[in-house]
């Protein structure tokens, strides 16, 4: 777990730094033409900008969220390497955004994917970046490990 964690946090931090190198805070880069760009977007809130300019509270949330994490893992599956892995993803992300929290005042965003309509509207996923991928795939895992228990538990 302990492993996975700092992968995903060196990961997040890396590819932050890239893009941070690469573009201007709040450009893009146009990588396949009506689908994906790189940005560099500077994010205070939540998904979707949810809560813009609560950074600190997101922050105190964040540091909470990782003690709740550590403090109720046996509930998680923790023994099973599922449990682990689920885990690890979700700390290493949840550490990856505290990080910018603190250190660049936002968490850094650069991935966008988004459909261009015929009328030229855009239509976009909220960007967002490795963190965000290992908190929403850890989750994701602790959902269907419970689903699959029920399942275990009812046959």
């Amino acid at each position: 777990m302990f492993f996975l964690a700092a992968l995903v946090l060196f990961l997040d931090q890396l590819t932050k730094l890239l893009v941070e190198r690469a573009l201007p805070l709040d450009t893009s880069r146009v990588m396949v033409e009506g689908f994906f760009s790189l940005v560099h977007w500077g994010n205070t809130g939540a998904a979707w900008s949810l809560f813009h300019g609560k950074n600190l509270i997101l922050a105190g949330i964040g540091a909470v969220s990782l003690v709740a994490i550590y403090h109720f893992r046996h509930h998680f599956e923790f023994a099973r390497p599922g449990g682990q892995i689920a885990l690890g993803m979700m700390c290493g992300g949840i550490l990856g955004n505290l990080a910018d929290r603190i250190f660049r005042g936002h968490v850094v965003d650069f991935l966008y994917f988004f459909i261009q309509t015929r009328q030229g509207r855009e239509i976009g996923y909220p960007a967002f970046n490795i963190a965000d991928i290992g908190i929403c795939t850890g989750a994701a895992i602790i959902v269907l490990m419970g689903i699959m228990r029920a399942r275990e538990e009812h046959a």
